[in-house]
């Protein structure tokens, strides 16, 4: 056999016998023959002249081609338009093309049109977005290896995807290694990467897209207990823009993974871990240790860290911004106390910490010495600090502007009211669900105004009412945005002395849940605070009628927003929300109203004209042919029945 030179098979002749006659096409003329239209292109073979007449060969198909040859012909396809056509012939050609980097297709000419008819592209996964880069999202039974291959082809000619989550993974063919294989392929511009409960992924996986996609910068992980360490070190050497990490659920990535981020990810700027079992203060202790000057943002949750990562975090997060610590049950109050004392955390705005039992009153007060830009901080479950903890932290952390306190039941109205005549900057404070939060009977000492003070929200604290509400009245004089949502042992009595001492006027309004408020002092906030009033939330206030409507019609001239979902109002409130000329409302609720009839369709029609949300829902008076007719004259309205 001579050894050929050609190109195009370097390895010689594809076939075995290059003399077989079945090989040649005949030099006769050929007959036209009418073949119907197939799937795929097929090369027929020549009719042949024969002693027993004409005789046509068994067709050849081009699937006989071995993969080179047909890798070979794909590269030389001159745009993206042509490749998506031969992908959509066979799972064969499309797994080809989809292993053919994008570098290696000839660049003679390119063609950037969409391809418009075939789904092989994903245009139905795609987003455009605002950096500029293509985006795809499958989840549960699109996400298959066939769909990533279609999408790395599809997406290739036009500069390769950017941004690629998969959430879930078909059953039966879910999306496994071959997959990301086709995506590093076809996209090696990716730039962030989440998988979200895929366990059929591994560090195969990961290591193509380490090998290819170079210029990667987020990468989530959750729920992927295939990828372990070595992915992950391969993702930290070979891509070395990445900026934001996040873990969860990875029961097989533990500190060496972190350490290898720590010492080849200088841009570092974010990290998440939560719930992996194998990472420790070491792993911890190395990254920040590593990127301590570009490192902004941390969360850690749920992990087996000790004091050891708090006090590296105190000395080392000389640039963290945000920091959040859940669940961490192995911290003590010395934790606590050293990474306040350890003077690192001095551009900290933004502090969240939920269910740490270590922490206590004295870490609580060492961390507001050492973080002097302290802006936000927020307390969750943390049972152990009490009302001297809590002044104490205000006392020290001079720059605090919102404080928000959940399930902390030690905390009483000594700690509400010390907190806010301490914290000189507070502009929002919000308490949920703390049970120690109390009417008195023994008198609060003298506290000075809180002038700072613009929101405030007590919520669910069934302790609280009116005695603390009228004090809050004359410690709170700028309040703007109040909510007193399921606070149940509140009157009239309690909320008119606020609303009597509020100076700057109030622009929203929650007390949804407030069973024993009237009408007159709905009548009494709208008299007051009308003319600054823009959202009003009195869900559940049965004791509301229509007085309170008229009142709100009157002297409101700038509400938005009105929920009187389950009170006691009936078609003439209704109606008298339409009359009102100078009212424009885009949002009203009221569900849950049995008394509002079909006899509102017209008021409902008039206000459509401004309305954009309606809930109707519950309504039991209002027919399903008035809810239809509504739909149909409110077309601009989003109408929930």
């Amino acid at each position: 056999m001579i050894q050929s030179n050609d190109d195009f098979c370097p390895g010689g002749s594809i076939y075995t016998n290059p003399k077989e006659p079945s090989l040649f096409l005949s030099r006769g003329n050929h007959a036209d023959v009418f073949f119907t239209p197939r799937k795929r292109s097929r090369i027929s073979g020549p009719f042949v002249f024969s002693e027993e007449g004409f005789e046509q060969k068994k067709p050849v198909s081009i699937d006989v081609l071995p993969d080179e040859c047909l890798f070979e012909i794909f590269k030389r396809l001159p745009g993206g338009e042509e490749r998506s056509a031969c992908a959509c012939v066979s799972k064969r050609w499309l797994t080809l093309l989809s292993n053919i980097h994008r570098d290696e297709f000839c660049s003679n000419t390119t063609n950037l049109l969409l391809n418009p008819q075939d789904e092989v592209t994903g245009n139905k996964d795609q987003e455009v977005e605002s950096c500029g880069y293509l985006s795809r999202s499958l989840e549960g039974k699109k996400a298959t290896d066939v769909r990533l291959a279609a999408i790395a082809v599809g997406t290739a000619s036009r500069g390769g995807l950017g941004k690629l989550t998969i959430r879930g993974s078909n059953s039966g063919r879910g999306v496994t290694n071959l997959g990301l294989r086709a995506i590093s392929h076809g996209c090696p511009s990716l730039r962030v990467l989440s998988l979200w409960n895929v366990s059929s992924i591994g560090d195969e996986g990961l290591c193509e897209i380490a090998n290819r996609c170079h210029m990667l910068e987020k990468l989530d992980l959750s729920q992927c207990p295939a990828i372990s360490d070595k992915g992950l070190v391969a993702i930290a050497k070979k891509c070395p823009n990445l900026t934001d990490l996040s873990l969860e659920s990875c029961s097989n990535i533990g500190n060496e993974g972190l350490q290898a981020i720590g010492q080849c990810c200088p841009n570092l700027k974010s990290i998440s871990i939560k719930n992996c079992p194998l990472v420790g203060d070491q792993g911890i202790a190395s990254l920040l240790s590593s990127v301590s000057y570009v490192l902004t943002k941390v969360k850690l949750q749920a992990l087996a860290i000790t004091d050891v990562s708090l006090a590296v975090i105190g000395h080392y997060g000389k640039a963290i911004t945000d920091l959040v610590l859940t669940s961490i049950p192995n911290v003590t109050e010395r934790g606590f106390w050293v990474m306040g004392n350890g003077h690192g955390l001095q551009k900290l705005k933004s502090f969240t910490v939920t269910s740490c039992q270590g922490v206590t009153d004295t870490g609580l007060e060492a961390v507001g010495k050492g973080c002097p830009n302290l802006k936000q901080f927020c307390l969750r479950k943390c049972l152990f600090i009490s009302d001297s903890g809590l002044v104490s932290f205000c006392k020290a952390a001079g720059s605090l502007e919102s404080l928000h306190l959940e399930e902390c039941h030690r905390i009483t109205q000594y700690g509400f009211f010390g907190a806010l005549s301490t914290g000189a900057k507070l502009k929002a404070v919000a308490f949920v669900y703390c049970l120690g939060l109390k009417d008195l009977n023994l008198g609060l000492p003298e506290v000075s105004p809180c002038q700072s003070l613009r929101s405030l929200s007590i919520r669910n604290c069934p302790g609280f009412g009116n005695a603390g509400l009228a004090l809050l009245g004359r410690l709170c004089p700028q309040l703007q945005h109040v909510d007193f949502s399921g606070l149940e042992g509140i009157t009239d009595a309690g909320f008119l002395p606020l609303l009597e001492n509020c100076e700057a006027g109030l622009v929203k309004v929650n007390l949804s849940g407030c069973v024993n408020v009237t009408d007159k002092m709905v009548s009494s906030m709208a008299k007051l605070h009308g003319w600054t009033l823009e959202m009003v939330n009195l869900e559940g206030c049965k004791m509301i009628s229509d007085a309170g409507l008229v009142a709100i019609t009157g002297n409101c001239p700038l509400l938005s927003d009105l929920d009187v979902s389950r009170c006691a109002i009936t078609d003439f409130g209704i109606a008298s929300l339409a009359c009102a000329d100078q009212l424009n409302l885009q949002i009203l609720a009221m569900s849950g109203c049995p008394l509002v009839s079909d006899k509102s369709l017209p008021a409902l029609v008039k206000m459509g004209q401004t309305l954009l949300g309606l809930n109707l829902q519950h309504c039991k008076a209002i027919s399903s042919s008035t809810v239809d007719r509504l739909v149909e004259q409110l077309w601009r309205c989003d109408i929930l029945s």
